[in-house]
């Protein structure tokens, strides 16, 4: 079974031919011509308008935190740590740039870390990369671009960095020789529109918007990563762990280590993107040691049975995810 997107280690073999491309996005694709599907702030910033900017929904973050629980408990039987790598929503870190009639609510402006609360009582490991992206904010670094949805290098690079800290902490020993992490390639800038802008406004909202500049890092062609070498650190999420924002890269790098990783656009969702792994031939033949699950803040609360969040083919019920995922496991 070819791979391409799925899993793949090592990591030479993906990135370039995402470059240049307009990114999918995140939830509703099919009804791009709805304007509401974007929220226009000042100084030409854009946000995703799916989610709210006011409810918290505590019972089903508690209902999917038990689900999370399961997985941990069932890789964990497996010899597999689980650790979730939760982001942070967009609007936190930009409050400001959001029009006069839309603010978040005190609720939501705590939702991160209810969240994260959630997680560390059930033992799930995890970190507060909400904190770290705060810190490289404060430094005078952007986080997320302005017109688009997904965070920029320095974002994806910091949390790289605090998540190999955090799998050492967990998983001191790491199987892998040393020197097998990917070498990090030169950096060049792309100058476009952001998927935010490209999908969601008008020809004539685009060009009052205005395009910006992505930094992607090129590939390095130098070696560094043994196409034979199974990766012992695996990550599986949506669009914001694609290598073209450099997240994986930067974690083999970190951890000196080959990492793989499968990724599709957030509307199949966190759910279906794990068993879409633990399903597969790679994890069948080469388990890895740590599996990073990231998933995304404001979309925490929707389960496996979320209908009109997830594509029609992701949608399943709790017990229904529950079985492929014990199925996949072999329990």
């Amino acid at each position: 079974m070819s791979l391409a997107r799925l899993v793949t280690h090592p990591l030479k073999r993906l990135g370039a031919p995402l470059l240049g491309v307009t990114l999918a996005l995140s939830m509703a694709t099919a009804h791009a011509a709805d304007s509401a599907l974007v929220i226009r702030g000042s100084d030409g910033w854009l946000f995703p308008g799916w989610g709210s900017l006011t409810v918290v929904d505590n019972k089903a973050i508690d209902a999917n935190t038990a689900l999370i629980n399961d997985a941990r408990q069932a890789l964990a039987a497996r010899g597999v740590q689980l650790q979730v790598l939760l982001l942070p929503d967009k609007t936190l870190f930009y409050q400001d740039k959001l029009p006069a009639d839309k603010a978040l609510s005190p609720q939501v402006k705590q939702r991160y870390q209810t969240i994260l609360g959630k997680l560390k009582q059930a033992g799930i490991s995890t970190f507060d990369d909400a904190a770290v992206l705060s810190q490289l904010k404060s430094s005078g670094k952007e986080v997320f671009y302005r017109t688009d949805q997904h965070w920029t290098q320095p974002a994806a690079d910091a949390t790289a960095v605090a998540t190999a800290e955090q799998i050492k902490r967990d998983v001191p020993n790491l199987k892998g020789n040393p020197g097998t992490g990917m070498a990090l390639g030169s950096e060049f800038k792309e100058r476009r529109y952001g998927d935010l802008a490209e999908r969601f406004l008008t020809e004539e909202q685009r060009k009052a918007t205005g395009r910006e500049t992505f930094v992607v890092r090129r590939q390095d062609t130098t070696g560094g990563l043994l196409d034979a070498a199974p990766a012992p650190v695996h990550v599986t999420g949506h669009s914001m762990v694609q290598p073209y924002f450099g997240f994986p890269q930067k974690l083999s790098n970190a951890l000196d280590r080959p990492v793989s990783v499968n990724w599709k656009p957030g509307n199949i969702g966190h759910w279906s993107m794990l068993l879409e792994y633990l399903e597969s031939a790679d994890f069948k033949k080469n388990p890895p040691q740590v599996l990073v699950w990231q998933m995304f803040e404001p979309s925490y609360a929707y389960g496996p049975q979320a209908s009109g969040m997830w594509d029609n083919a992701s949608i399943m019920s709790d017990s229904a995810w529950r079985q492929r995922l014990h199925g996949a496991l072999g329990r």
